[in-house]
């Protein structure tokens, strides 16, 4: 985490962020030293799943109701993000807000949303269902991904995408455990991420820090009429903060930067370890055990992806 942090600062210094307009999403060497494009990607992505994965833990640590723990993740991940958005494009930085394109609020609103039944789902069902349903990604992406960019993927990711989706059907069909409308919104979450991953692939120009931020700020303002703001406990102030600035903003803009330097279904591929990470977090600090055909079906998820992250170096060289 702390290697892709440093990668992160660096790519994003304002003179990197001033090639990366000029060049779309070819880096120039010079910029990345000796670092292969492929290689940066793979952390910051690796370490954006790693963040991502304490969204379980916060919303079990935190007794608020799902709209408050919303308004208020969204709003100190914005802040977060604003503040390294202001660090980055210094006096460009308003700019880069009012700029913003099509694409850009397309972006913003996916993702908005996505947030939304992200931490509802987390509400309504397991996390473990949340997390291995998200592990449908890979599917999902690829085929955006070729009806939109024409990326055909690799045999080996291929196969690595049925056995993710041979686990989620094993635990879908069999577990008995979870809630109809948790996993209804986990896979509309899922949905929403895939087209996040097309939409930044296929628009290298949409300033991604400022839409990530409005996004934050967009799902805090669609759960606060449902909300209750002012009910926090002192004690708990803390960890809403760290749930948006890690679970949040950390965790997007890592994703954001490092989805441009890896074709879209390997990037969906690695996210997909949240899955077995999630539901293992929750199960040691919150003894929510995960029945035995969950851990089977995650199994088989886990297994897939760390196969394939195995070989993806010689299949990138």
């Amino acid at each position: 985490m702390i290697v892709s942090v440093a990668l992160l600062s660096y790519v994003m210094s304002p003179g990197n962020v001033k090639s990366r307009v000029n060049q779309g999403s070819q880096i120039s060497a010079k910029l990345l030293w000796t670092v292969p494009d492929y290689l940066i990607g793979l952390l910051l992505v690796t370490s954006a799943t790693l963040a991502w994965s304490t969204a379980g833990l916060f919303t079990r640590a935190i007794a608020l109701d799902n709209w408050t723990l919303l308004v208020w993740r969204g709003v100190f991940g914005a802040m977060a993000i604003a503040l390294i958005t202001g660090i980055t494009y210094r006096s460009n930085t308003l700019k880069q807000f009012t700029s913003m394109s099509p694409a850009g609020w397309l972006f913003v609103v996916v993702s908005g949303i996505g947030m939304v039944m992200f931490i509802t789902a987390l509400n309504h069902t397991t996390v473990a269902h949340v997390s291995i349903l998200y592990a449908t990604v890979p599917l999902v992406t690829a085929f955006i991904a070729w009806l939109v960019l024409r990326e055909k993927p690799t045999k080996h990711s291929l196969i690595a995408s049925l056995f993710s989706i041979l686990g989620v059907c094993i635990m879908m069909g069999l577990s008995g455990e979870g809630h109809w409308t948790g996993n209804l919104l986990a896979l509309g979450m899922t949905i929403s991420l895939a087209a996040m991953m097309i939409i930044s692939r296929s628009n290298p120009d949409i300033p991604i820090l400022p839409a990530a931020c409005l996004s934050a700020l967009l799902s805090a303002a669609l759960a606060l009429p449902f909300s209750s703001p002012l009910s926090v406990e002192p004690e708990q102030w803390i960890m809403l903060f760290l749930f948006g600035v890690v679970n949040s903003a950390l965790g997007l803009v890592l994703f954001t930067i490092g989805a441009k330097y890896l074709p879209a279904i390997e990037t969906a591929l690695i996210t997909a370890l949240d899955a077995p990470l999630a539901p293992v977090l929750v199960w040691i600090l919150f003894n929510e055990t995960p029945g035995f055909i969950t851990m089977f079906g995650g199994s088989i998820v886990f297994i897939a992806v760390a196969v394939y992250l195995a070989t993806a170096p010689r299949q990138q060289s």
